[in-house]
């Protein structure tokens, strides 16, 4: 029932207009997601996906599933690590899921949205994410 409750809110958001801060730009990059444990250590197993939107708090990425191994991506005390391609470079970025919805309805894309909030955001990788967000959105 929550993922039919989500799905109407991204669908009244798109014609509303989305009143998150700071905005969020459509961005498709090559993702890898890992699964830390509770002493910080990611586990060997990551999924490979791609980011469906970012902005500097979080961002979506799209996951042929929900679990690596027997343990799923998301729920309240998970924490993810997320590794971005940028176009020279790679970001390790750090965050916590907060939703996540089957995708059923396009037959382009197949797998599971995971949405991510940001955490850790005074490390470095972090600072050159947004770096990196200003120059292909063109904000300076």
């Amino acid at each position: 029932m929550p993922e039919i409750l989500w799905t109407i809110a991204r669908r009244l958001r798109e014609f509303v207009g989305n009143r998150r801060s700071p905005p969020r730009r459509r961005l498709r990059l090559a993702v890898a997601v890992s699964l830390l444990d509770a002493g910080g250590r990611a586990h060997p197993a990551t999924l490979s996906g791609y980011t469906y939107d970012v902005s500097e708090s979080g961002l979506s990425v799209v996951l042929p599933a929900i679990r690596v191994g027997e343990r799923y991506l998301v729920g309240e005390s998970h924490t993810l690590r997320i590794v971005l391609k940028l176009h020279d470079a790679h970001a390790r970025l750090y965050g916590t899921p907060v939703r996540y919805e089957r995708l059923d309805a396009d037959p382009q894309e197949t797998g599971y949205l995971i949405g991510i909030r940001l955490t850790e955001t005074e490390d470095p990788d972090y600072a050159a994410f947004v770096e990196y967000l200003k120059t292909v959105t063109g904000k300076a």
